[in-house]
């Protein structure tokens, strides 16, 4: 089993070693050890190290004895968090009980929840943020749903530090912010209120399909012509781009040299080795056909299924292509730009912003979060009342929002337990906190919601329409809902969003080989630019269990015509902030920014956000990671 152990690294392109061959051979000891004690198979124990590895932006592809410690604390929660879910009543006691009782807490709580609500009582969370939550909602939703969550404490209302700075990107340019976002916490709330502020414009190039559109009606006449469409546009913009010939096809045997475009696919329905590597043509070129993989002479390359490539080799068998170079990244059309004639201006109507939308700079304020918006012991929604708290105090231009806002794994949504319909709790305990926070701030704040397959209160497919929202009339232009994914504008800044968890996804299936003398990668890097490269929001094929990919809407939906300037793709992953480009730091290539907001909240506890402000470009740009 330790023979297992070290081939499934290996093929995942990992390596156990240390100062020399006993340090190998005791930690495939100890990893034998976690398998049997925690019921693994060698596969299952690699999964659970490339989220460890991935989480922890580990250097290196080498798991070493100092790593042993730290991974099997990661398998001892992993362990933990499925017992919870398989136990519904199971509580695991921590500090946080210790505290309670020692405090006396639970009585005081206790008494709140049997006393009735009147306008002047809040819950325990609110009662602390009084210096920085200007809202007053006294919906009596709030109340009820905490009387039936029991006698529950939540430790999220118990915290101590209500916002962490974790990581700050272009900390030196922290002082081009204007300077309304730093006012003091003891200005008057109504100045500040009416401080005057440049409001944002919003333009929507990309949001499909529309509301109320027809799925899950796709056939496989849908699935073929899809992909049958990424090689042949692929193949016309390689041709085009004039850094190769006419694609060959790559089953044909010959000695000599030619170049071959396809998707990556796997021969088996297992992950992808070095053995097991397909290159699936189109029928223009290959009648879709596939040959066998060989890149034993490439020094590097990175791998997934779905993927689609250029490939320089020769076929000298006819079974068996040798690969003698790789190109991963799909060219741009010379003509390619954003579907300007498809721009939808999220205004008013009048010329006058219109017509002012060309000339804002490219300056833009704003706060990014993706949810679960509620912790898992409680349906009270607080850390979306601490977000909103904050831009309340920074007062962005723009606040998006990503979903889900109503999580269908949430322990009292799979239970059924909750007395109000999943489209009650959105709108009382989501929309109605955020109209408030918008006819506080005034007319200024546009905030987007963009939906996730995991909203139990909208439809599930991918791509996904966007939010049927009801709101007033004097707030409508203020509160958009766009499709996921979706490409928009704002102050000619362009972002892409995608909510489903993309990068999570190729991490656990893509290979990869290094050159030997290269330094340690950015993984993290190189999964968001993927992505980009593949001018696809969702280049997996097939795609994950969980996503409900419909092949009938994907075509126009999920292309990414050009490199927008902020890329947003939440993830379970480790929250980042990275300045990244399509063609691995070549100059000639645009630079955008990608960053994951991580989950605003995290089991009982809180999350992060984003805090961004993009300033003309990257380089003038600042961004921070807040925990909350």
């Amino acid at each position: 089993m330790e023979a297992e152990i070290r081939a499934e690294f290996e093929s995942s392109g990992f390596s156990i070693g240390g100062a020399g061959p006993e340090d190998a051979a005791q930690i495939l000891s100890t990893l034998l050890t976690y398998c049997i004690n925690y019921k693994m198979s060698p596969g299952d124990l690699v999964s659970n190290w490339e989220v460890y590895y991935l989480n922890r932006q580990l250097d290196g592809l080498k798991l070493e004895r100092s790593y042993v410690d730290g991974f099997l604390s990661h398998l001892q929660n992993e362990v933990k968090e499925r017992l919870i879910e398989e136990e519904a009543n199971l509580h695991v006691y921590s500090s946080n009980d210790v505290d309670m009782l020692f405090n006396n807490s639970h009585a005081d709580e206790a008494a709140f929840l049997d006393t009735p609500g009147s306008k002047q009582e809040k819950p325990p969370g609110e009662s602390s943020n009084t210096e920085l939550t200007p809202l007053t909602s006294d919906r009596p939703s709030s109340s009820r749903m905490a009387k039936t969550n029991g006698d529950r404490i939540t430790p999220f209302a118990t915290r101590v530090n209500k916002f962490t700075q974790q990581y700050v990107l272009n900390s030196d340019n922290a002082a081009i912010m204007p300077s309304k976002h730093e006012a003091e916490t003891t200005e008057d709330e109504l100045i500040r209120r009416i401080q005057p502020s440049q409001r944002c414009s919003l333009q929507v190039q990309r949001s499909q399909p529309e509301t109320g559109c027809r799925f899950m009606y796709d056939r496989m006449e849908d699935r073929f012509n899809y992909l049958e469409d990424r090689i042949r546009k692929s193949a016309t913009l390689f041709s085009a781009s004039g850094l190769c010939g006419e694609p060959a096809d790559a089953t044909l045997a010959s000695e000599e040299k030619m170049f071959a475009i396809g998707m990556v696919t796997c021969d088996g329905e297992g992950r992808l080795n070095e053995k097991s590597i397909l290159l699936q043509g189109s029928v223009e070129h290959s009648r879709g056909e596939h040959v066998r993989l060989d890149l034993k002479d490439l020094d590097h390359f990175s791998l997934f299924p779905g993927q689609v490539v250029g490939i320089e080799g020769h076929n000298p068998s006819g079974h068996c292509f040798v690969a003698s170079k790789l190109i991963d990244l799909i060219p741009v059309s010379v003509d390619a730009q954003l579907p300007s004639a498809k721009k939808q201006a999220v205004d008013d109507g009048s010329h006058h912003q219109n017509s002012d939308a060309g000339t804002l700079s490219r300056a833009l304020s704003s706060v990014i979060a993706a949810g679960p918006y509620t912790t898992t012991d409680n349906l009270l929604f607080e850390p979306l009342q601490e977000l909103l708290s904050y831009a309340c105090r920074k007062q962005p231009q723009l606040l998006i929002l990503m979903g889900p806002f109503i999580d269908s794994d949430h322990p009292d949504i799979k239970k059924g337990t909750v007395d109000q319909s999943f489209h009650d709790i959105f709108y009382s305990e989501v929309l109605r906190k955020i109209q408030d926070f918008t006819q506080y701030l005034g007319n200024t704040v546009r905030v987007i919601l963009i939906p996730s397959v995991c909203d139990a209160h909208h439809d599930f497919v991918f791509p996904q329409p966007a939010f049927d929202l009801n709101v007033p009339e004097d707030i409508t232009h203020q509160i958009s809902s766009l499709a996921n994914p979706s490409l928009f504008s704002s102050n000619q800044i362009h972002f892409g969003c995608c909510t489903v968890d993309i990068l999570k996804q190729i991490s656990g299936l893509e290979i990869s080989r290094k050159p030997p003398a290269g330094k340690p990668g950015d993984r993290i890097g190189r999964l968001a630019t993927h992505i980009l490269k593949q001018q696809s929001y969702y280049p997996l094929y097939p795609p994950a269990s969980g996503v409900p990919l419909d092949f009938s809407l994907a075509n126009e939906a999920l292309e990414i015509s050009s490199t927008p300037d902020v890329l947003l793709l939440p993830s379970d992953l480790a929250p980042f902030v990275k300045v990244l480009s399509p063609g691995e730091g070549s100059d000639d290539q645009k630079q955008f920014i990608c960053l994951n907001p991580g989950r605003l909240a995290k089991g009982i506890g809180g999350g992060t956000f984003v805090d961004l402000y993009y300033n003309e470009d990257t380089s003038r740009t600042n961004a921070s990671i807040i925990r909350i």
